[in-house]
């Protein structure tokens, strides 16, 4: 009996412990080195354009500011506010942001002439909504989660598209399929 329960001790350590690595995103586990995409996912840029042209449709000019954008890049934006003048946009450092993978873009709302909006109650069709928060709940539509949900800190221009996979799994070189990355012979335009 006591052998018995020990063994089902064990069994319940042992599965507490495997429930707590998979929430953790499995650390020390590598899938291998995997380059690094090099653009937008194809379906991220897909449901990004259907994004733009059914905001058109409501009457919402929008237009994609950002996009892919290499570890270097997110570097230089992590700097802003801290150790290069502006202010803070990012609290993700090179590698640890969605765009690093070419999971997410950025929009912003636009008058005729081209200049961007970056007033949230802006309600360019009139129907007495902001048209954030109109461009937000079709992009989520498509699925994409929206920045501005997030309960830290908010980031409205920001759609991003995870397949399920965290920034840990990515950095292990996990990636979604259809991805281009470097080293392939590929168009990535």
């Amino acid at each position: 009996m006591r052998k018995a329960k020990r063994y089902m001790a064990a069994i319940t350590i042992a599965a507490v412990l495997f429930l707590v690595w998979r929430a953790m995103g499995y650390p020390g586990y590598n899938y291998g080195n995997v380059p690094m995409p090099t653009d937008l996912h194809p379906s991220v840029r897909e449901k990004a354009d259907e994004l733009v042209a059914l905001a058109a449709k409501k009457g919402i000019r929008i237009q994609l500011i950002e996009g892919f954008r290499t570890a270097e890049e997110q570097d230089r934006l992590y700097a802003q506010g801290r150790t290069e003048i502006g202010q803070v946009v990012t609290y993700a450092r090179g590698g640890e942001s969605y765009h690093n993978y070419g999971l997410a873009v950025d929009f912003a709302l636009t008058k005729e002439d081209g200049s961007l909006i970056w007033d949230m109650g802006h309600d360019m069709n009139g129907n007495a909504r902001p048209d954030w928060e109109e461009v937000a709940t079709l992009a989520k539509g498509l699925g994409f989660e929206w920045g501005g949900d997030w309960e830290q800190f908010k980031d409205y221009p920001h759609l991003q598209m995870s397949f399920g996979l965290s920034i840990s799994d990515l950095k292990r070189g996990k990636r979604p399929p259809g991805q281009a990355v470097a080293g392939e012979n590929e168009t990535n335009g």
